[in-house]
């Protein structure tokens, strides 16, 4: 149960692929996918078979219903995809099932209000197992928050199982790339800010912002945070250094978008994002990266495959890019990192950690931690 395609966001970009990973041809398995949406929607694909409607009288019984006749349900949690006050309209529906449920924790906030972490504990208490991305989202949830250490797992967010690799060329103007739903927090005004070191570099870079703005940012706020963005890159005279790719784009685009690139900045503001699929899909390219000091960058780049800045810290950003573009050695050891990391997250990988899981909760065996 998550959002799924054609929605636009990472959660259901996650779910479509565990789910092609979960039900590869010879696998024996089958599955089923209970849509989240705000609104009637009547395009699903076969897989759907059945939506949770929000702000919807009972409109959790469809969804109830289809999820019980499935062995097993996997659940993404994120805050913001459920109605009710921090997400708590999951809940219902999470006391009606009968099967074994797994939850997966895309969000564990450092700072969480006392409602947020009411609402939390009781998703993992109605849960047979709570699955986190990182060893830091678990250390953090078993430490501030009221839930069971052993129903706790770490399962990484799945890769891409190949990806081209495209080095530096000396002859070529490096590429750096930025993608997602854009949306204040993303942090790119900081990586703009930092732009101003590198923009003396012969061949100069270029800094590309994929993505659109994200759906309920451009409900409430309009562009103003794009807006913004194409202000700041004037005021500092970087015009010939920016380039804005506005569509939400599908995956070949995107993957020809990754190849172009020669590293990959995450500048995001918060320190509580436990996951990021854009960091994984850009190791599983063998792209260096250069991220904020968020959980999920600080426990997978710690080893060498990029490097890590301080929060809203342009001169930082600044500086860790001038260094990859000018030093080549240091970008062949984050191509090897990023390779060796990337082995181990494929999404069969995964989802095979996701079926050995189901099998423990179906025969009542220990979780496996």
């Amino acid at each position: 149960m998550s959002t799924y395609p054609p929605t636009q966001c990472g959660l259901a970009t996650f779910t479509a692929s565990l789910l092609r990973a979960l039900t590869t041809p010879g696998s024996g398995d089958r599955a089923g996918v209970v849509r989240v949406v705000e609104s009637p929607t009547y395009a699903d694909r076969p897989e759907v078979v059945a939506r949770l409607l929000l702000h919807s009288p009972a409109g959790e019984q469809p969804a109830v219903a289809a999820l019980e006749r499935h062995d097993v349900v996997i659940v993404q949690h994120e805050y913001g995809i459920y109605g009710g006050a921090d997400g708590e309209d999951l809940l219902p529906v999470l006391r009606q099932l009968r099967v074994p449920v797994i939850v997966v924790l895309h969000t564990v906030l450092s700072q969480p209000t006392e409602h947020q972490k009411a609402v939390l504990e009781q998703v993992v208490a109605l849960a047979g197992v709570a699955v986190a991305m990182t060893e830091a989202a678990r250390t953090r949830l078993i430490a501030q928050y009221a839930v069971e250490p052993d129903k706790v797992v770490v399962i990484p967010h799945g890769a891409p199982e190949t990806r081209p690799l495209r080095r530096l060329k000396s002859s070529d103007r490096p590429v750096i790339l930025t993608w997602g739903l854009l949306g204040p927090g993303k942090g790119i005004e900081w990586a703009i800010a930092g732009l101003r070191l590198v923009r003396h570099l012969v061949p100069r870079p270029q800094y590309v912002i994929a993505g659109q703005t994200h759906p309920k940012v451009l409900a409430e706020q309009g562009e103003a945070y794009r807006l913004k963005l194409y202000s700041k890159v004037r005021a500092l005279g970087l015009a010939g250094l920016v380039s804005f790719e506005r569509a939400y784009l599908e995956q070949d685009r995107l993957d020809r978008l990754i190849e172009r690139a020669d590293v990959v900045l995450l500048p995001y503001d918060s320190p509580d994002q436990a996951t990021s699929g854009v960091l994984v899909e850009a190791l599983a390219a063998h792209k260096p990266v250069i991220a904020t000091s968020f959980p999920h960058a600080v426990e997978t780049l710690g080893g060498g495959a990029g490097l890590l800045v301080p929060h809203r810290d342009g001169p930082a950003i600044g500086a860790a890019l001038k260094r990859v573009l000018t030093e080549p050695g240091l970008v062949t050891g984050m191509h090897e990192e990023a390779e060796r990391i990337s082995q181990r997250s494929g999404w069969s990988i995964v989802a095979e950690r996701y079926r050995t899981l189901a099998t423990s909760l179906l025969s009542r065996a220990p979780v496996p931690l």
